[in-house]
């Protein structure tokens, strides 16, 4: 992937929305239509990876704050908060274009997002993690990196963010 130089950046008017296509119709769909208005309206941040010609995306991903009842963590995590919801961070949308799907952008992405909560948790309390699967080998990817589904909501998955610094990301 280093050859492509790949470079992560909040969405803007310079990007090519309509050309993205990642084999999921409702993530493109997300992307074209109403990702740009989810930036304005403060409930999502929207970061896309620039491609190889200006202003392609080859892929994206959503930010956006969120919580949830302790009740959902397994025992062991869940002894260890308080009795209010749990704040966490949640990387709701993420879609690799096909012309790029293969090359590894997916990881660098997770990455990426990893790295900007972990950056944001300096400032404002963030537990954990939660990412959504669309399906099993959605799932799989994540899992691949450690995170856990909960009991209620298996393609709802989490990792506390603790994790992933005391892996130096």
């Amino acid at each position: 992937m280093d050859e492509l130089s790949i470079s992560v950046e909040p969405l803007g008017s310079q990007h090519d929305c309509v050309t993205f296509s990642c084999g999921e119709p409702a993530l493109d769909d997300y992307l074209r239509h109403r990702a740009s208005q989810d930036v304005r309206r403060r409930v999502a941040q929207v970061f896309v990876a620039a491609g190889d010609t200006p202003g392609k995306i080859a892929g994206y991903y959503t930010l956006s704050a969120v919580s949830f009842e302790k009740d959902r963590l397994p025992d062991e995590l869940a002894k260890k908060l308080p009795h209010y919801p749990v704040p966490a961070a949640l990387i709701g949308r993420f879609a690799i274009d096909c012309n790029y799907q293969g090359i590894g952008l997916g990881e660098f992405l997770l990455l990426d997002a990893i790295r900007r909560i972990i950056h944001a948790s300096l400032t404002i309390a963030v537990y954990a993690i939660v990412v959504d699967a669309k399906n099993d080998n959605v799932q799989a990817f994540y899992e691949r990196y450690g995170f856990k589904s909960f009991a209620s909501q298996p393609r709802r998955l989490f990792m506390p963010v603790q994790t992933f610094v005391n892996l130096g990301l």
